[in-house]
C-alpha cells in the first residue's frame, strides 16, 4: 500500500513539472512574439512618420514650381508703341518686321518726293506771279501757271496722303502686335481639314429634295 501511495505521489510530481515546464515554453513563445509584434508596430510607426515627414517636402516642392509665365498682350503693344516692329519680336514673328520696315522706308520715300515736287512747283509759281525777273527753272518753261498750280495740290495732297498712311502703319503695327499676343499660347490642333461635299437639302416650297454643298470645317 505505501509503494502505490509512493508511486502515485512520483507520478503527480512528475505530471506538475512537466506542466511547469510546459507553461514556461508557452510563456516565453508568447513573450518572444510580442516582443516581434512590438518590434513590427515600431517598424511601421518610424515608415509612417517618415512618410508623413517626406508629404510635406514633395508638396513644398510642388508649391515652389514656377507657374508658366503667360505672353503679355499689354507689353506687345507698348512695345510697337515704342519702336513699330519691337512688338512683332516680342512674339517671335520675326518676318512681320521686314514688312513693316518695308512699308516704313516706302512712305518715307514717298514723303520726300512729294514734299521736294510740291516745293518746285510752289517757288515756280510764285516767282512766276511776282513779275520779277529771276532765275526760271528750265525744266518747268513748258508748264502754264494753271498747271503749276495743278501739280503743286498735286504733290501736296500725296504729301498728306503719305502723312496718313504713315498713323495708319503705326496704327496697325500696335493692333497686330496686340492680337498676335492673344493668339501666342493658343494651342491649335495638327487635325486641321477641310471637307466640301455634296448633301441633300430638303424645298419646303416644292416638297423635293435638291442637292447643295456642305462644307466641314474642324480645327
Amino acid at each position: 500500500m505505501e509503494r502505490k501511495l509512493f508511486r502515485v505521489f512520483g507520478l503527480g510530481m512528475l505530471i506538475l513539472l512537466h506542466s511547469k515546464s510546459s507553461f514556461s515554453q508557452i510563456d516565453t513563445s508568447e513573450a518572444k512574439m510580442m516582443n516581434k509584434l512590438g518590434k513590427s508596430k515600431n517598424v511601421s510607426s518610424d515608415s509612417a512618420q517618415t512618410k508623413i515627414q517626406e508629404k510635406p517636402q514633395s508638396q513644398s516642392k510642388f508649391a515652389s514650381t514656377p507657374d508658366k509665365k503667360l505672353h503679355s498682350p499689354a507689353k506687345a503693344g507698348l512695345y510697337s508703341a515704342i519702336l513699330p516692329g519691337l512688338g512683332q519680336a516680342y512674339n517671335k514673328k520675326y518676318w512681320k518686321i521686314g514688312i513693316i520696315g518695308a512699308g516704313t522706308a516706302a512712305l518715307v520715300y514717298s514723303y520726300q518726293f512729294s514734299s521736294k515736287n510740291y516745293r518746285l512747283h510752289k517757288d515756280e509759281l510764285i516767282l512766276r506771279q511776282s513779275g520779277e525777273p529771276g532765275n526760271f527753272n528750265p525744266d518747268l518753261t513748258l508748264y502754264s501757271d494753271s498747271d503749276l498750280n495743278e501739280l503743286q495740290d498735286f504733290y501736296r495732297r500725296n504729301r498728306d496722303l503719305t502723312v496718313i498712311g504713315f498713323a495708319l502703319l503705326y496704327a496697325l503695327n500696335i493692333v497686330d502686335a496686340t492680337v498676335d499676343a492673344h493668339f501666342f499660347d493658343f494651342n491649335m490642333s495638327d487635325d486641321l481639314s477641310l471637307n466640301i461635299r455634296p448633301e441633300p437639302v430638303y424645298n419646303a416650297l416644292t416638297a423635293r429634295n435638291s442637292f447643295g454643298l456642305g462644307i466641314n470645317l474642324r480645327f
